[in-house]
């Protein structure tokens, strides 16, 4: 091999490693759950194509199509069909192939869809205040039940993200004369992992800061996750609590206390704070300063739900 030749190859690799390089930092743009997300979908992509016979990578946009008529038929969500999609283009992007998620009969199915079974996402039940005072009376005097006792009251307190709670480190508090600082290092709307601090305020009549001390000096934690996952026996493991299970636990309590399990999740604690906040007069922008939303409008609609009966226009009329 000549010169010219070795300095070709050369030149191949380098192409070769800054592609690989860029796709590397592509990824890393998106947050853990969403790679993991796009992994699961493609792979349910992948398999309903090879139970027909039929090219995954390239896919035609008819095959796009056919699959996501499917998955619509089976009762799958618009929202998760169009991060299916995402998927699907992400995969073909990430290979130089052209995405047939971009073709015009791919859209229109989705129109399509998008009509048939509406796009109004299903929304968990607040867990305001009270229920959550509720929740919490349920949780027996154990390790366990100090752990959840714990997970309840932060939660709602913080307007926690499961995930963010599952991620929370003994490093991550600071307790202070009026509660507790809690140190989020990464979040949903924070993937390049800035931080924000959460401000914990002490409660007269469930105080998460006792809460949580109660759990950690129970159970002997000094370092590590706050969060652990239950040995047999009621033992405490080492291992951080997983969010899943995190929302898993708010859906027992809701059911201990007498609502719809199903209706209850990890998200009720958001919606619980705002809308308990917004029912005591909280300005929207104080609501955001716990809740760490961008959005004003998505508080919004927190505060019209909690004034909708509030100097109604029909009050008196009947």
């Amino acid at each position: 091999m000549n010169a010219g030749e070795l300095a070709v190859r050369d030149a191949g690799e380098l192409v070769k490693a800054d592609a690989e390089a860029a796709l590397e930092f592509m990824e890393n743009s998106r947050s853990v759950a969403t790679r993991r997300a796009y992994a699961f979908d493609w792979r349910i992509f992948t398999a309903w194509a090879a139970e027909r016979g039929i090219t995954s990578l390239p896919a035609s946009p008819e095959a796009v199509c056919t699959f996501l008529a499917s998955q619509a038929e089976l009762g799958t969500k618009v929202s998760t069909l169009g991060r299916r999609m995402a998927a699907i283009r992400l995969a073909h992007t990430s290979a130089g192939l052209e995405p047939p998620t971009a073709s015009g009969v791919v859209k229109t199915t989705m129109k399509g869809i998008r009509r048939k079974i509406g796009t109004k996402p299903t929304q968990k039940a607040p867990a305001t205040s009270e229920r959550i005072m509720e929740m919490a009376s349920h949780c027996p005097d154990t390790l366990l039940g100090y752990r959840d006792r714990a997970i309840l009251l932060l939660g709602f307190a913080g307007a926690f993200r499961r995930s963010e709670l599952a991620a929370l480190m003994v490093a991550d508090l600071e307790e202070t004369e009026n509660g507790l600082r809690v140190h989020v290092r990464r979040s949903k709307t924070d993937q390049e992992g800035a931080g924000e601090v959460v401000p914990i305020i002490r409660g007269d009549r469930a105080c998460p800061v006792e809460a949580v001390k109660e759990w950690m000096n129970a159970a002997g934690i000094s370092e590590g996750p706050v969060f652990c996952r239950m040995l047999k026996g009621g033992r405490v493991g080492a291992e951080r609590l997983s969010p899943h299970s995190i929302g898993a636990t708010v859906k027992c309590y809701a059911e201990l206390a007498g609502y719809k399990a199903a209706e209850f999740g990890g998200h009720s604690f958001r919606a619980g704070f705002a809308t308990s906040a917004a029912e005591k007069g909280a300005s929207i922008f104080r609501i955001m300063d716990v809740t760490r939303h961008r959005s004003v409008e998505t508080v919004r609609g927190y505060v019209r739900r909690a004034e909708e009966f509030k100097d109604h226009a029909g009050a008196g009329l009947l």
